[in-house]
């Protein structure tokens, strides 16, 4: 996760409430994102043993952390790999360099089940000009180790689209420069967008959403999109539909979604309290098998995150959103 979204969210989410006016069926629609900014977290072998014995079967890394690819090796689970908003310059520059990261960090690991790699994690300002050519160039190295499979993408935020309601839904003034290309790329490749969707964000940053809109416990219709006939009942729904009317406005509307983050936190502020973690997250689980009104079916989608951790700036919740503590314990139940 990438800091401080909140006021991001709070102009995106405004607008698709209104306030201010493809994927294997084989494959499980449940992974859960592995972060390590904590203290005396379990090791990676431990970490792998754990999303086994839950029944995880998909797992999101942040970088090529060498000790969790190795102990991922022929584990079965399903993999997204960051390439590290670090690297963009460097992949963007030649396809030499995108070769030379394939080599160290994909080729040198056997008996992975690499699903994704994403080339940037949010980026914002003048860094999304490196998104597109990186992600060119990673999918020619990757192309020509003879690792094609592997699609290519990056991960965004809801903040990326404007428009209300979701039907109506387009990518922002400030990202249309880069976002319609990279849409229309991903088309090109078969591969999904990948986004990064929370109702917490939204909610804390726009004090007219219902609680119970964004942790899925809303009785009946919050929201109706005149345009589509469609109905929204909860906002992870309608934030996502908003990102899928995005892409379909740059041309771009067989492009899947997979939903690379999505959580809430257990501690932090008022909201932020183990009973709702546990009502958005399980609600979350029961759900995404079902898709949204825009697009029915499975959607796969990954929690934010494994662990609590500890070792995180910015606010209190930002060290919360974890389904387990240090020790494996769980930080409150939940059922895969």
């Amino acid at each position: 996760m990438a800091g401080h979204r909140a006021a991001a969210y709070v102009f995106t989410v405004a607008l698709a409430l209104g306030v201010l006016a493809s994927i294997p069926a084989a494959v499980q629609s449940i992974g859960v994102c592995y972060g390590v900014i904590g203290d005396g977290l379990p090791s990676a072998s431990d970490v792998v043993q754990l999303y086994r014995s839950k029944g995880i079967t998909g797992m999101r890394i942040y970088f090529p952390d060498s000790n969790a690819l190795r102990a991922l090796s022929g584990s079965g689970i399903n993999l997204v790999i960051d390439t590290g908003n670090d690297q963009l310059r460097n992949l963007a520059a030649s396809t030499s360099n995108a070769a030379a990261w394939v080599k160290a960090n994909i080729q040198a690991y056997q008996g992975l089940t690499i699903r994704y790699i994403t080339v940037g994690n949010e980026v914002a300002g003048s860094d999304t000009q490196f998104i597109l050519p990186a992600m060119k160039n990673v999918n020619a190295a990757l192309s020509a180790a003879g690792l094609g499979g592997i699609k290519v993408s990056t991960a965004v935020q809801s903040g990326v689209t404007q428009g209300f309601p979701p039907s109506k839904g387009t990518f922002s003034s400030s990202d249309g420069s880069h976002m319609p290309p990279i849409a229309q790329y991903l088309a090109s490749t078969g591969a999904p967008l990948l986004a990064n969707i929370y109702p917490y964000f939204a909610y804390k940053g726009t004090p007219s959403i219902d609680i119970k809109y964004a942790l899925f416990t809303a009785p009946g219709t919050v929201v109706h999109d005149d345009g589509s006939g469609k109905d929204y009942q909860n906002l992870f729904d309608a934030l996502v539909d908003t990102m899928y009317s995005a892409l379909e406005s740059a041309g771009a509307g067989r492009v899947p979604i997979v939903v690379s983050e999505s959580g809430w936190p257990s501690a932090g502020d008022a909201a932020a309290t183990t009973g709702n973690a546990r009502t958005y997250n399980q609600n979350l689980i029961n759900h995404v098998g079902n898709g949204t009104p825009k697009r029915p079916g499975r959607i796969e989608t990954y929690i934010f995150a494994m662990f609590n951790e500890n070792r995180k700036t910015g606010l209190e919740t930002e060290r919360h959103f974890g389904l387990f503590n240090s020790d494996k314990s769980p930080a409150y139940s939940i059922n895969f």
